[in-house]
């Protein structure tokens, strides 16, 4: 019987066998073996998992001789408006404040309420700027009120405040003009000032701006 010559086939079988052993050495692409446990969890940045479920990470403490971080202070409630009322100005009659007066008819029928009445004297007087002069008007609850103010050139703006008529130095304000120009209004309609109880209220003209003759009247309905 023929018999294969073992040199030969030791030469042939050699480096296959040597191939092999190169390549697994090289590593290959070997997967992981399967322990049969599943795969760690895997938790956002800032997190790590205890076993059960992600955890945020311990605050780390600050460095030795850092200083803490300022708290902010709780918001408080808003700051509620006073009435900030200047020196005197000096009043005029009917005849002297004419001028001023007569656009407060027309003011009034554009932002009074209709049916709207005057009600009481109105304010009328020579106004430096930053100066002022009220008058007390007595409301009734339920009722809808409306101030309108002008002042002639070369004013240009005056503002209205409604205070309670108390003997305060910081009255709260009741309500006030939004605009700044040679006219104010409060309670344009359809939004009146509608009086909550019955008793007097202050009303308050200044000049913030120019000086010159300006008056206001409050109207009612």
């Amino acid at each position: 019987m023929f018999e294969p010559n073992r040199s030969i086939l030791g030469k042939r079988f050699f480096p296959a066998a040597l191939l092999c052993a190169s390549i697994a050495a090289c590593g290959g692409d070997e997967k992981p073996a399967n322990t049969g446990q599943p795969p760690p969890q895997q938790c956002p940045p800032g997190q790590f998992f205890n076993g059960q479920y992600c955890q945020q990470n311990a605050p780390q403490p600050p460095p030795p001789g850092a200083q803490p971080a300022q708290q902010a202070p709780p918001p408080g409630p808003p700051p509620v408006a006073t009435g900030t009322a200047g020196p005197a100005a000096t009043p005029l009659d009917k005849t002297a404040s004419q001028a001023a007066t007569q656009g407060l008819a027309q003011l009034a029928k554009d932002n009074a309420p209709p049916g709207a009445r005057p009600i009481g004297d109105a304010i009328a007087g020579q106004f430096q700027q930053g100066q002022s002069l009220d008058t007390v008007v007595a409301m009734t609850a339920g009722k809808c009120y409306t101030v309108v103010a002008a002042g002639l050139p070369p004013i240009q703006n005056v503002d209205l405040q409604m205070l309670p008529s108390i003997g305060l130095p910081m009255a709260p304000v009741l309500a006030q003009d939004q605009t700044a120009a040679p006219t104010a209004v409060i309670g344009k309609q359809p939004n009146c000032f509608k009086a909550m109880l019955s008793g007097p209220v202050k009303v308050v003209l200044t000049v913030s701006s120019g000086q010159g003759v300006a008056a206001a009247q409050v109207y009612e309905k």
